[in-house]
């Protein structure tokens, strides 16, 4: 796969040889390679072979001239390394990060998934005061088909939309199947009126307004507006309400409250409040709704397996981590089945309920986490054999973080900034909430020093808490194993020069990594994931406790049993969802497998006697993945049969509870000590005995 660099005109200090060496191959050095040196990228085109082209900045020019170059056949890929690392204070230092940035930029493309698809006809809602909705009306109304909901303002004389008024009921959906319920309440049918004024100029009370609705609380029922609109028709007092619906594809709210109140609102739909009107942000949105109009697809984000998820048994709920931190309400709980419903639609491929998810039921598809495991190694790995060392891996979203750290590449060049750090190597992800403690565990054990994930206030509320949360829990970790320093950060900037100074202080963030580096391959399963990084960073670690204490929340815990409580009725075993509680065929036994549980309190909440709670922590002993017993109790034999069947603590509790009820006396209660087969038996010979006596 032939590589292209290019100093940019002699403005990045780029060292061929040295990056040849870390990637096998040897390097051309180039200065104008979109202009003058073009020669040599048509050249690259022709072999068949995907060619990585190291500027990001001329990606059109370059695709342009590779269509128009004559037997070209090559993939063209784009790789930046010069707001990256080339134009940074310490770009001399910056040939390791460089040669990992190209190599990763070698890898496959992930693997296709499943997509999901949107059709818009181009059928536009727009709802707000009417004189505010027809002027965006005017500019949109040549590329789509509008209709205006209002109630309040005044509009042009002249009808060019359709309008209709009343009471929102509710507004659902999302881009090409939104839907519109709400009641026509007001007494003018805005269908019917021609808007000749007449009830405006009639009402004594002046209730009635250019938008043609009646202020029921200035009208005294005088109803000369009604006199007025005789041969029209359009107003009725004694209307009821008439409800309606309607769909649209795509939806422009202009009041001061939206219709969605979630972080990440339903593609398709675009909030605009007043005091953004007229600002660029309402070019922004006019330009994005012209667009929306056609079929459209994105990835299936997410992958669900219902029997890893941990939300529900019996209709209790245990888990709800993927349904809380959703920031688009993507996600519902489904207790009859044991699951949570994740509606496709509506997901935006942020990731944050697969970095909470303890089990692994929810996993990011796209790339999947077996693909942004390879391109870590890879990072990791081609940075340390170009010589560089303690590697921080930056972790940003492709949109507005790759934007912060282009700018602040820029600043660098021209001396108002230091730019990205040489040890700082940037990894570009979809959303930074899709990556959990699994990949910034294995990137740890691959040799990173530190792991730093990028927020630029796009990112909701709950997806930092959840990220912070994580973080304390493999930090606590690599901290109870001797990995000395600090290992992961969340860095937080609302522009370039506030990622400059966050930069400054991460260069510097340091912890202690394995010696000997990991080269396992990252699993689709979370914790076998999990597991292998464990393995291996408790393997090489300085200490080596029996236990480590983890915050409330871990995804890796035991449980305590109150065993003057607990009856062994074993409803704890049928409610885990991970098999660490399990029964004993052969003995009233209760067992736990720690290395299975993944703390979500099922059990606890499903116990009857309240007997269990949870203890976050990370075991490190070989107990930690063999059952071991947490109560036992002596066996209760039949009266009838002498066959063991229940415990003696749960037969005499069932009696305590049910010796005073009306349906346990005499027999009936003696019943309650035999096993089933004895039961039965006892209740026909008790039933021939009677007949025999009745005789």
């Amino acid at each position: 796969m032939p590589t292209l660099i290019c100093d940019c005109n002699k403005t990045m200090p780029l060292d061929p040889k040295a990056l040849g060496r870390a990637l096998d191959e040897n390097l051309t050095l180039h200065s104008t390679l979109c202009r003058r040196e073009a020669g040599a990228f048509q050249q690259a085109v022709k072999t068949g072979d995907d060619v990585v082209v190291a500027c990001t900045q001329e990606r059109r020019l370059f695709g342009e001239l590779g269509q128009q170059t004559e037997g070209a056949v090559s993939p063209i890929r784009f790789v930046n390394i010069r707001e990256t690392g080339g134009w940074s204070k310490d770009a001399r230092s910056a040939m390791p990060k460089l040669a990992a940035l190209l190599a990763a930029a070698k890898l496959p493309e992930p693997e296709p998934v499943p997509t999901v698809t949107y059709k818009s006809a181009g059928r536009l809602l727009v709802i707000g005061p009417l004189e505010e909705a027809e002027r965006f009306a005017h500019v949109i109304g040549d590329a789509l088909d509008i209709t205006i909901f209002s109630r309040g303002g005044s509009g042009e004389q002249e009808r060019r939309y359709p309008i209709v008024g009343g009471r929102i009921e509710s507004l659902t959906g999302w881009l090409g199947a939104f839907q519109l319920a709400w009641s026509q309440d007001n007494p003018i049918d805005l269908d019917l009126c021609t808007r000749c004024n007449a009830c405006v100029a009639a009402c004594p009370e002046q209730a009635i307004g250019l938008d043609y609705q009646v202020n029921l609380q200035a009208c005294k029922s005088h109803r000369s507006c009604v006199k007025a609109c005789d041969v029209a028709g359009a107003i009725d007092f004694t209307r009821e309400p008439v409800a309606h619906t309607d769909t649209f594809d795509l939806v422009l709210d202009l009041r001061r409250q939206p219709s969605f109140v979630q972080h990440a609102p339903p593609q398709g739909y675009f909030h605009l409040p007043p005091e953004q009107e007229n600002g660029p942000r309402a070019l922004d949105v006019v330009l994005k709704l012209r667009e929306l109009v056609g079929e459209f697809e994105k990835p299936k984000f997410f992958a669900y397996k219902q029997k890893l998820c941990a939300h529900s048994r019996n209709e209790k709920v245990g888990c709800n981590a993927c349904i809380e931190i959703c920031s688009a309400e993507a996600i519902s709980s489904d207790k009859s089945r044991q699951q949570v419903k994740v509606n496709p639609s509506l997901c935006v491929g942020c990731g944050a309920c697969t970095t909470v998810c303890p089990t692994g039921a929810l996993t990011y598809a796209y790339p999947r986490a077996n693909e942004q495991g390879a391109k870590i190694r890879t990072l990791v790995s081609t940075y340390e054999k170009a010589g560089g060392s303690a590697p921080v891996v930056l972790l940003h979203s492709q949109e507005r973080g790759q934007a912060f750290v282009e700018e602040l590449g820029r600043a660098a060049r021209v001396g108002v900034a230091e730019g990205v750090p040489a040890n700082v190597i940037p990894m570009s992800v979809w959303h930074v909430a899709s990556m959990g403690i699994d990949l910034w565990l294995t990137a740890v054990a691959q040799g990173a020093a530190h792991v730093a994930v990028l927020a630029t206030s796009e990112e909701a509320p709950q997806y930092l808490e959840g990220l912070q949360a994580q973080m304390q829990v493999a930090q606590s970790i690599l901290e109870g194993l001797g990995y000395e320093g600090s290992h992961f950060s969340l860095l937080q900037a609302r522009s370039a020069s506030d990622l400059d100074q966050e930069l400054k202080l991460l260069a510097r963030r340091r912890g202690a990594a394995p010696a000997t580096r990991a080269r396992y391959a990252v699993s689709a399963e979370k914790r076998t994931t999990l597991d292998l990084a464990l393995d291996h960073l408790v393997e090489h670690a300085k200490k080596k406790p029996e236990a480590i204490a983890l915050p409330a929340g871990a995804l890796f815990g035991t449980v305590d049993v109150d065993k003057d409580k607990c009856t062994l009725c074993m409803s704890c075993v049928g409610a885990c969802p991970s098999s660490a509680l399990q029964d004993n065929q052969t003995a009233p036994q209760l067992r736990f497998v720690e290395k299975n549980c993944v703390q979500c309190g099922l059990c606890a909440k499903t116990c009857p006697e309240q007997a269990i709670t949870l203890q976050p922590r990370l075991l490190l002993t070989p107990e930690r993945k063999q059952p071991r017993v947490v109560n036992e109790a002596k066996p209760f034999a039949c009266i009838r049969c002498s066959k063991p069947f229940g415990t003696l603590k749960g037969i005499e509790a069932m009696i305590g509870k049910l010796a005073g009820h009306a349906m346990f006396q005499g027999p009936a209660l003696e019943r309650l000590k035999m096993c089933g087969d004895c039961r039965v038996i006892d209740i026909y010979s008790a039933q021939d005995e009677s007949r025999i006596t009745d005789l």
